[in-house]
Order: C-alpha cells, then structure tokens, then sequence
C-alpha cells in the first residue's frame, strides 16, 4: 500500500509573504479593517507615532488579537500566545508578531473599558455584514443561547431585537476573561515545551514506559 506522507524539510511550504497567509474572503480581514478604522483617542488609547524596533507593541495590533480572539472563543492570554504562533489567521492579523501571555494580559488588564467599546461596537459591525454563524460574541450559556435552538437561528434581525443582552453578555466575557488570567497565573506558557521533553527520542522512550493502560486509546 502507498501512502501519502508530509515533509517538514521541504523549503516551499507557506507563501513568500504573509499577507498570502488568508485568502481575500477570510473573515478575519474584516476585523483587521475594523480595528484600522476605531478612533482610538475616543476609546481612550492614545497613540503614538508607530515606530519599528520599540519594546513596547502597537495598541492597534494588541486590540486586533483580543477582538478577533474573543469573536473566536480564544479568550486565555496563554492561548491567545499560543494562535500568535500556530494560527494562520493570527499570525496574518499580527504580522507575525508574538506578544507573550504576560503583555496580553497587561494590555487587557490596562484598557479593558476601550475593549468593551470596541467590542460592542464589532457586534454591530458583524451584524451589519452578516458575520453572526461561529461568532461567539452571539453566543452565551445563558437564557440568551436557549432561544439559540435549531429552529431560532441567529439571523442578522434577532440579533439586532437582542442587543442589550449581547452587549451584558460582552461584559461577562470581559470578567471572566481577567479571572482566567489570574487563575492561570502560575501556569507555564503553552507555547514552550520544557527542555527534557524537546527531544523526539527522549519523548518516544517515555511513552514506552508508560502503563499498558495509559497507552490504550479508549
């Protein structure tokens, strides 16, 4: 039997640049577009004149990494690091750039009322331009989503009936956000594995001591 394998040491494997990362259609353009166009005096973050080489990261990329990651159901600063590394989409909006969970925390933590802006003002973008299906700024575990049943859809005129609750429900997403970063305070990165399981040989040699058990795959 032949089968099709990958390989990791091929030189062509992602587009010379990354803005051929997503296509012209991928949702994730729009967010970008939105974020460009917020006037971020009137959100409350003041911006400098962007220049290359600075320790500190643009306000308008960070804000661009929260919204599209609280649109998307990443709200953990650890994994929102970790889309900045492995997502396409992220990598795309980002430009490649990696902020650690630490910054992404900070920065959430420093302008949350900015964000909470932004993100009510995307609800009603998104509504505008039919955004709405996978959207997890529509979608809520309480009274809100039960009316969320197959024969409920989120159309773009529901959403526009519920507003008030989209936007409490935004508020809770931004609460519960802060507590996750603080529970995981004490938590490693996910982005990094630690020194003595780097190695793919040392890793195989673990798991062949594992139990029986541990190996079955229920």
């Amino acid at each position: 039997m032949t089968y099709k394998i990958g390989d990791r040491m091929q030189q062509t494997f992602l587009p010379p640049i990354i803005d051929d990362y997503v296509s012209q259609e991928d949702p994730v353009r729009v967010y970008d577009a939105f974020v460009e166009a917020l006037d971020f005096n009137a959100l409350g973050i003041p911006l400098e004149t962007c220049k290359g080489g600075a320790d500190e990261y643009y306000p308008k990329e960070m804000l661009k990494l929260l919204i599209y990651g609280y649109a998307y159901g990443i709200r953990s600063s650890r994994k929102l690091e970790r889309a900045c590394h492995h997502n396409l989409s992220f990598i795309w909006l980002m430009g490649d750039l990696k902020p650690d969970y630490r910054t992404i925390a900070r920065f959430r933590k420093e302008h949350q009322e900015a964000i909470r802006k932004a993100l009510k003002q995307c609800v009603r973008l998104c509504i505008e331009l039919d955004l709405i299906a996978g959207n997890t700024l529509f979608v809520d575990g309480s009274s809100f989503r039960a009316n969320a049943g197959i024969r409920n859809t989120w159309t773009k005129e529901r959403c526009q009936e519920h507003l008030q609750k989209i936007d409490e429900h935004i508020d809770r997403l931004l609460t519960e956000s802060e507590q996750i970063d603080t529970s995981e305070e004490t938590q490693e990165s996910q982005v990094k594995l630690n020194q003595e399981i780097q190695n793919q040989e040392h890793l195989k040699k673990r798991y062949k001591r594992l139990p029986l058990n541990c190996k079955t795959i229920i």
